[in-house]
């Protein structure tokens, strides 16, 4: 029998995104700037927009915070109590930034409803000047992190915030020109519906996925079913169970499983070819195979077309 290891996690330790912090921080700047100057103007103009645009900066503000300090922990290197490390603190920050955004959201909603019934008067040249100086400022920020959310979905949670904010300062600045051109106020409310909408689906993509890390399902772009036919396909392998892959944080997917090959076959060769070969085709470099040879002399050899493999779900 032979129980072994792809690798140790030391491997994958804080260093996965070490531009992620610097990137976070650059974008704090920019918003907390335009964030002061929305507040200003936001109550100059009584706009709801910009005030609700505001409200979700700060959560912007709060939010990237929150990821910078989570970058921070995720960091550290693993320990013999935290064998992982610390890496899915950053999944934690996601799914907070994902209940702010339902939050912000509500409270948008409400208040835009307040103002549809009972509209004050809005100086839409104020909204429309600071809401195109506030889209520019975003779509810097946005720019900054835009490059490293495919890597850590803690980066995405910050990064989804600023996307929401992006596209309220484009409806506000198109209500800010309507209320010029008709005068009429409840452009600005409506406006702040359609940001309030945009930050129900951030949040909503935001905390699915998140959800599915911390419940340990299988990553969303690798079909296990297609993992245990690739294992069972091995010429060498007799039956594969106990099969489970996981992601134990963003960008990093892990798998287990126990294997049992051909009498007379090398484990070990086995377990190497194998592991390589789910390194290939599906990005998986930590591996943890269990390989044993099958009892007795008479195991039945399954084809690649209809291999014993049984996945039972996330680790």
């Amino acid at each position: 029998m032979s129980a072994t290891h792809d690798h140790q996690y030391l491997g994958h330790g804080g260093e996965r995104h070490p531009g992620d912090r610097r990137s976070l921080f650059i974008a704090l700047a920019l918003l907390a700037g335009v964030m002061g100057i929305e507040i200003s103007f936001g109550i100059v103009a009584s706009s709801l927009a910009l005030l609700a645009d505001a409200g979700h900066m700060l959560t912007d503000v709060v939010a990237l915070g929150l990821a910078i300090a989570a970058v921070g922990i995720a960091a550290r290197p693993p320990s013999v109590r935290w064998t992982y490390g610390l890496g899915r603190v950053e999944v934690l920050s996601a799914q907070l930034n994902g209940v702010s955004l339902l939050l912000i959201g509500v409270w948008i909603s409400y208040s835009a409803v307040r103002r549809l019934i009972s509209p004050p008067e809005v100086h839409g040249g104020i909204v429309l000047v600071v809401a195109v100086i506030g889209a520019l400022v975003n779509i810097a920020a946005a720019a900054v992190l835009r490059g490293r959310t495919s890597a850590s979905i803690n980066v995405r949670g910050a990064f989804l915030h600023i996307a929401t904010d992006l596209a309220g300062f484009v409806g506000t600045a198109l209500a800010g020109a309507l209320i010029l051109l008709t005068g009429w106020n409840r452009f600005d409310p409506i406006a702040s519906l359609g940001v309030a909408s945009l930050c129900f689906l951030s949040a909503f993509s935001l905390l699915r996925e998140s959800l599915r890390i911390v419940l340990e399902g299988s990553p969303g772009h690798i079909d296990t079913d297609a993992v245990g036919q690739l294992l069972a396909s091995d010429p060498e392998v007799a039956e594969v169970h106990d099969l489970h892959v996981w992601t134990v944080t963003s960008g990093f997917p892990a798998l287990s499983a126990h294997i049992l090959v051909q009498q007379g076959s090398d484990c070990h060769a086995a377990r190497a070819r194998l592991a390589e070969a789910l390194d290939e085709r599906f990005g998986i470099d930590h591996t943890t195979l269990q390989v044993d040879h099958v009892s007795g002399g008479g195991s039945l050899k399954l084809g690649a077309a209809a291999p014993r493999a049984r996945p039972i779900g996330p680790r």
